[in-house]
């Protein structure tokens, strides 16, 4: 059985967005629910997606769609607080990249939760497997360090 891994380290992360937490991101416990963190994650990467590697979600031919994810929780966070995400490579393939992403209280040095996420790409129309479109392949691997 494996460990589990710790908090992430701020200075890990190559790209950081800013997300205002909601008052509706709390739940009876006073601290953000476990599955506001997905929508967190899903927001962060494809906002990257649609910024740096000019993805056009309503109409491009290739889409990625989530096929794997994952979360470890470290320390709770609650309402309101400004969260910053910070995106990581973990793995670049020909037809599917997977992100770490780690969330970050203010300005706070270690992350509160640390998620993983796949994206598999594929031909919108016939739903296969399809090779990552080249622009985003550029804006990934600008970011991506084989290791």
């Amino acid at each position: 059985m494996s460990a589990r891994p710790g908090p992430a380290d701020r200075d890990g992360y190559a790209v950081f967005y800013n997300l205002e937490s909601r008052w509706a991101d709390n739940d009876i416990y006073g601290h953000i629910n476990n599955v506001a963190y997905y929508a967190y994650f899903d927001s962060a990467v494809n906002r990257f997606l649609i910024e740096e590697g000019g993805l056009a979600p309503t109409t491009d031919a290739v889409v990625g769609y989530v096929v794997s994810s994952s979360a470890n929780y470290f320390s709770p966070v609650s309402y309101p607080e400004t969260l910053s995400l910070g995106l990581k490579i973990l793995r670049l393939g020909d037809r599917s990249v997977t992100w770490e992403v780690g969330v970050f209280a203010s300005q706070a040095a270690h992350s509160c939760v640390t998620g993983t996420f796949t994206h598999a790409f594929v031909d919108r129309l016939t739903g296969r497997s399809a090779a990552i479109p080249c622009s985003i392949r550029e804006a990934i691997a600008k970011h991506f360090t084989p290791g």
